[in-house]
C-alpha cells in the first residue's frame, strides 16, 4: 500500500469518528472502495515494511548522533555494525532512506586553493640589470597592488603608480576598483603632467 492511501486512510478514521455518512462522503472524494478502505486500515504490517520502517528510525539515529555531520557511506558503516539490524544494507537502501527522511549531510564543504594563473607576458629585458641612472626622466617603473579593507576584506581597490628611476621617487599614483588597461593609462598620463 503507498504511503498516500495509508495517510489518507487514517486521516478519514479521524475525520469521521461520530458522524454519520462520512466515511461513504469522504471514500468517493478519495477514490477508494469500502472495502478497501477497511482492508488497509486493518491490514498487517509486511517484513519489507517494518525492516525499511526499522532501518528509517536507526539512520535517523545516527544522523542525529553525529550531529547531522556523516553522509551515507559513514551512515552505511554504522548501520552494518548496529546490533539492532539483522538484515543486510547497502549503499543504495541508506541512499534511498536519507533522500525519504530529507537528510543531508551539514559540513561545510572543503574549499580548495586552486587559483587560476593569470597570463603573464614576458617583456623583453631593456635595463638588463643595469638600475644606474645618470639623470630624471631617462627610466620610469610602473607597478600595480590590490588592497583589500573593510570587514572580511569584503572591498578591494587596485593601487597603480609610477616611480622615476633616478631618484627612486613616485611620480604619480592612481586608486581604481579594477586593474584596466584605462587605469594604467591614467597614471602614466598624471606621470607625464608632473
Amino acid at each position: 500500500m503507498s504511503k498516500q492511501h495509508r495517510l489518507s486512510y487514517f486521516a478519514i478514521n479521524e475525520v469521521s469518528q461520530g458522524k454519520r455518512g462520512a466515511v461513504s462522503t469522504l471514500l468517493a472524494v478519495v477514490g477508494v472502495s469500502r472495502q478497501a478502505y477497511y482492508k488497509g486500515l486493518n491490514r498487517e504490517e509486511t517484513a519489507w515494511e517494518t525492516r525499511n520502517r526499522q532501518l528509517k528510525e536507526r539512520t535517523q539515529y545516527w544522523f542525529d548522533f553525529h550531529h547531522q555531520g556523516i553522509g551515507a557511506g559513514n551512515l552505511l558503516v554504522n548501520l552494518q555494525h548496529d546490533e539492532l539490524i539483522d538484515f543486510p544494507v547497502t549503499f543504495k537502501m541508506v541512499r534511498r532512506v536519507m533522500r525519504e527522511l530529507g537528510l543531508t549531510c551539514q559540513i561545510r564543504v572543503k574549499k580548495h586553493s586552486r587559483h587560476k594563473e593569470n597570463e603573464q607576458h614576458i617583456q623583453d629585458n631593456v635595463l638588463n640589470q643595469n638600475f644606474d641612472v645618470d639623470s630624471p626622466n631617462q627610466v620610469w617603473l610602473s607597478d600595480s597592488t590590490e588592497l583589500t579593507y573593510g570587514v572580511n576584506n569584503k572591498y578591494k581597490v587596485r593601487l597603480s603608480g609610477v616611480l622615476d628611476l633616478y631618484g627612486r621617487r613616485l611620480l604619480s599614483y592612481n586608486l581604481s576598483a579594477t586593474e584596466t588597461s584605462a587605469a594604467e593609462i591614467e597614471v602614466f598620463q598624471r606621470a607625464f603632467e608632473a
